[in-house]
């Protein structure tokens, strides 16, 4: 047990656990100190100095977020001189800041904007002179950067790290001091995943996903077309906090409802494909493991991981499974059996998906998604949490008085194994749901499988199926993920079946989520309030296992016949291609 420091705080007596910062100590008496750069456990290094403080005896003012306190150690937070040293920081800051805060996405939740409203800055341009203007990089499939916003956090530049990519930087000394890639290359030329993590770790407005609510709305405004939409299952657990709401609801409901009123067709639920993903990639698992196939098997429902994996690992290419994602599997399914069933063309059908994740926006552009053929894609345009907040707002929909209403039938029916597909842990356990029955031949009754569930990067476990071990891996976070595949690659680890989710914590935690202040990201567990909201969700449905599914029952016996079938592997599978050579690494 660590010994506990006391220490005094504008005149409070406070005792922390040894090694607390300042900032923690001050946020044990209810004390918010400000910060910028600060993103505990990823990017502590005092470097806006926003959080500066005075300590008694110390020669200078101390920056909270890394200063360690010690016995007896007396600290004021808010004085005079403390307050006038923040504010001289921010407007320091503004001097070189593109300041069109009202046209700036972010407006209303950025960091920098809140904290020159709480701490008073009045004269914004008080040192206005000569400021570097950079060229706005629009390159990538899944989101903008504007340099002209960066306040030089590194927050950014973190967060790329933890994800093994680190194809962004400090570039230049001084007054030339920016964040770019390599050689100042766009990001279309460098190695990047489209995983967002950089962006929802941003205090401002200098990184943002490609905004497409524009395209959606030009689809629901043309008479000729179908517009039909679908949402994964974390957006069900974030949405509510862009209208106030705590982190964690529900708000599958009045989410369903908000996309009546914005106009669509129908309105689906991706975990009707997530239990058809379930179907064929258990599928795919039995039959390799069953006759020598390529193993350990990894899941393929993250689109920044297979760009990862194409990326850095392309010899493990064969070893994902060869199932399209939920989003591509729904888009695929809407163009070939709905139309059909429905009496439409393909060709007039605007399938948008509302997801957790921008590395969908790179995903539907990929080789290989056109069931319908004749180049029709699978999915037409997919827009974030955010972006779907955003077409809310801007429809004038009061989304906390809405009514909770339903999915379309016959695609939003799904079971609670497809929910959890929004958590790391959750395809693993949704597929030993289904994977484990038709091994051992007979009906569970325990279909909770808790030992892959959490919001740890790594988890491991051996499950004895039908006289078998077999042994399992959950990673989330592209940092895990290396040092995983690094292992499986040597020899030194084994597994039958690995999941493996881009973000950290998995979908719920995804790089097109809403966006939390680094106040919140450092001391609350986003990612575990998120996912047990699906856990919830998971527990009160009556149907757990996809396989139980009646509607996937029907669609089998109607359309693909059975699991793996060819028409199956034709509509609902895909490949993958060494991209390793493609970028600058």
């Amino acid at each position: 047990m660590s010994e506990m420091i006391n220490v005094k705080i504008n005149g409070m007596d406070v005792s922390v656990p040894d090694g607390s910062t300042i900032l923690e100590a001050a946020r044990a008496l209810g004390i918010e100190i400000p910060t910028l750069c600060h993103m505990k456990n990823s990017n502590e290094i005092a470097a806006c100095r926003i959080c500066v403080v005075e300590v008694k005896r110390a020669r200078s003012l101390v920056a909270s977020c890394v200063y360690p306190v010690t016995e007896g150690m007396e600290i004021e937070t808010n004085t005079l001189r403390v307050q006038n040293a923040r504010k001289k920081t921010l407007e320091l800051i503004l001097s070189t800041h593109n300041r069109k805060c009202l046209s700036c996405v972010r407006s209303g939740s950025c960091e920098l904007q809140t904290l020159c409203h709480d701490l008073g800055v009045e004269n914004e341009g008080v040192y206005d002179g000569a400021k570097p203007v950079y060229e706005i990089d629009y390159s990538a499939p899944h989101m903008v950067r504007d340099n002209n916003k960066c306040i030089l956090c590194r927050r950014c530049v973190a967060a790329c790290s933890a994800q093994h990519v680190g194809v962004i930087g400090v570039n230049d000394r001084g007054f030339d001091t920016h964040i770019g890639s390599a050689f100042d290359k766009q990001l279309n030329e460098v190695a990047c995943i489209s995983c967002g993590q950089c962006i929802v770790n941003c205090p401002t407005g200098a990184l943002y996903e490609k905004d497409d609510t524009d395209k959606v709305f030009a689809a629901l405004g043309d008479p000729t077309k179908t517009i039909i939409v679908q949402t994964a299952p974390a957006v069900r657990a974030a949405l509510g906090e862009s209208f106030g709401l705590p982190i964690g609801t529900n708000v599958t409901g009045k989410m369903v409802a908000a996309l009546r009123r914005l106009g669509f067709d129908k309105v689906f639920d991706t975990d009707f494909s997530a239990d058809l993903t379930i179907m064929e990639e258990g599928t795919e698992f039995i039959d390799r493991v069953k006759n020598g196939g390529k193993l350990p098997l990894i899941t393929s429902c993250s689109p920044g991981w297979i760009k990862f994996c194409e990326m850095y690992h392309p010899d493990m290419l064969e070893n994902i499974s060869t199932c399209k994602s939920p989003q591509q599997m729904f888009g695929a399914i809407i163009k070939t059996w709905y139309a059909e069933k429905n009496g439409l063309s393909p060709k007039d059908i605007v399938s948008v998906s509302v997801m957790p994740c921008t590395a969908k926006k790179f995903e539907i552009g990929r080789e290989d998604q056109s069931a319908a053929g004749e180049g029709i894609p699978d999915l037409d345009i997919t827009i974030t949490t955010r972006e779907l907040a955003r077409m809310i707002e801007r429809a004038g929909i009061n989304f906390n008085m809405l009514p909770d209403e339903q999915y379309d039938n016959p695609l939003g029916e799904a079971s609670g194994a497809a929910v959890i597909f929004g958590a790391t842990g959750g395809v693993m356990e949704a597929a030993l749901r289904t994977v484990v029955e038709v091994l051992e031949g007979k009906e569970m009754g325990n279909v909770d499988y808790e030992v892959v569930r959490g919001t740890a990067p790594f988890k491991a476990a051996t499950l004895n199926v039908a006289g078998m071990d077999v042994k399992v891996a959950v990673v989330s976070g592209m940092e895990a993920a290396h040092e995983l595949l690094k292992k499986v690659e040597s020899g030194e680890e084994q597994y039958h079946f690995i999941e493996i989710m881009g973000c950290p914590g998995g979908c719920v935690n995804g790089g097109g989520q809403p966006i939390q202040p680094a106040s919140v990201r450092s001391f609350t567990d986003i990612k575990g309030l998120r996912a047990s909201a699906l856990y919830s969700d998971d527990k009160a449905n009556k149907i757990r296992k996809s396989h139980d599914n009646p509607m996937i029952k029907e669609l089998y016996k109607e359309f693909f016949g059975e699991p793996g079938s060819h028409l199956a592997h034709n509509i609902l599978h895909t490949t993958y291609k060494d991209r390793s050579k493609d970028y600058i690494k």
